[in-house]
Formats: C-alpha cells, structure tokens, sequence
C-alpha cells in the first residue's frame, strides 16, 4: 500500500501572546504531520490552545518560533500573492460562520469570489452553473439564495454555504472548527456527511478542531490530544480511545458517558 503524502508539517511550533511578566504561551512545543487524505481531530477543552493552532495553520496568526511546510518546503506568506496561492488549497469553516462572511455581500458575491480566488475566467452562464451545482451539493436552492444577505439566512444554511465555498474551492486542506456547534442535531450529522463525502472524493486533508471526543472517536483516523498548549497524546484515533495513556485524555474520555461505558475505560 502506498504511503500517504505528507502535506501539512509542524516543527516544535511554539505561539506567545504579549510581553514580559505578561505574555501568555498559547502553544508550546508542539510538532505534528498531516497527509493527504488523512481526517485528525485536535481535541481538547477550551482554552488547550486548538484554535490557536488552527489559526496558525491558516497563516491567520505567526508563529513565535518553530517552522510549519507545505508539501515538505517551508511556507511563505509574506506577500499577498503567496498567501493567495496558500489559501487556495488551504481553506478553513469556522465555529461561527456569520462571523466568516462580510454581511453586506450578498450570497452570489460569497461565491463568485470562490471562483475568482481560483483565477477562472467563465462567462456568467458557467459562474451561475457552478454556483448552483455547489448549492445543490449541500442542499440549498442557489434561486432562493443568491440575492440575499448572510443576516437574512439561519445558521444551519450559513454552515452549507460555507461547505458549498469548499466545494467550488476543492482545497488540499480544509481546517473544521467546530463546525456543528451551532446546528441541531440532524443538521449536524448532515453537515459531517457532505464533509466526509468531500474528502473520499477529493482526497481532502479535513482537520477537525473540537473539544467532542466522541465526534474525534467517529470521524477520525489521528487524534492529537491538547492541554495548556501542549500535544500530551498523538496518533491513531481508535488505539487513544481504546488505551488512552494521559490522565487528560482519560479525563475527556470519562466526560463522555456513552464511550466511558461502552468501553469500561477506568
């Protein structure tokens, strides 16, 4: 069996707030890699430093020290045009997706700009045809959509939406914080489906950011474990449920009552 192409690398990265007796260390020596295909969950409570870490990845936030690589070379973010070409393969859905999107654009603007961002050049009859394919991917209908304003949609359509952008975008890499949090139940479970779908058909990296070992434990092939900042437990998903090794891994686990009994993990 071939092995996986490593496609987003860590090195002992470390990410410090503020200055002096005041600063704060968000991350602190934590290394890691991702490979193609490959669905990790970092899980931890909040305040373990996931999201911190999440946004390092997206190049939203600079690390204080340590080297992140892109398809094994070092990453560059420097000038707008590297960023650009970054963020056309890594490309992210946030816990908050009113937060995500500009709320004066309308809907049809959110998506064109996907098109753009991947430099096609269409006539408007192909933009509208994608468009409304990506709609139709996540169960929206792009007819009642396109002219309306992000404040006029409930959450559960503004989170497919945000699945729609990455099914125009087809990244590499998609980072999920918390996507469910803020759907129902039935919502949610939809909403990991298309994005498992997206990854069997494109071969998407999905990194998951949550504090739910159970979701981590369902969708999961690796599992980095974060408290205080700090990785305390990595690697294949069902060995860290099964035989967790960390008092904080085992702490979560007992938190979740349907695995804590299914498993009799003391």
């Amino acid at each position: 069996m071939k092995e996986r192409e490593v496609l987003l690398s860590g090195r002992q990265l470390t990410k410090v707030f503020g200055y002096g007796p005041n600063k704060t260390t968000a991350i602190s020596d934590v290394s890691f890699d991702f490979h193609e295909g490959e669905i990790v969950s970092i899980v931890g409570e909040s305040g373990s430093g996931k999201t911190t870490l999440a946004k390092m990845l997206m190049g939203l936030l600079k690390q204080t020290s340590g080297t992140i690589e892109y398809k094994g070379k070092p990453r560059r973010l420097n000038r707008y045009a590297d960023r650009r070409a970054y963020w056309k393969d890594i490309q992210a859905i946030f816990q908050d997706p009113f937060a995500s999107f500009n709320l004066f654009h309308r809907v049809e603007k959110l998506l064109t700009d996907c098109i753009k961002l991947q430099g096609l050049q269409l006539s408007p009859e192909m933009q509208v045809r994608k468009m409304k394919e990506a709609c139709s991917f996540v169960n929206l209908k792009y007819e009642e959509l396109y002219n309306k304003y992000p404040f006029e949609l409930s959450g559960g359509q503004m989170q497919r939406l945000m699945i729609a952008r990455i099914f125009m975008l087809r990244p590499k890499v998609l980072i999920a914080d918390e996507p469910t949090s803020m759907v129902d139940a039935c919502s949610r479970s939809t909403i990991l489906d298309m994005l498992l779908k997206l990854r069997d058909e494109n071969k998407m990296t999905i990194i998951f950011i949550t504090h739910d070992v159970g979701l981590a434990y369902y969708v999961s092939d690796t599992l980095l474990i974060m408290e205080k900042g700090r990785v305390v437990e990595s690697g294949d998903a069902e060995r860290i449920i099964l035989n967790p090794q960390h008092s904080y891994t085992i702490q979560l686990i007992n938190d979740v009552p349907k695995i804590h009994s299914a498993w009799n993990l003391g």
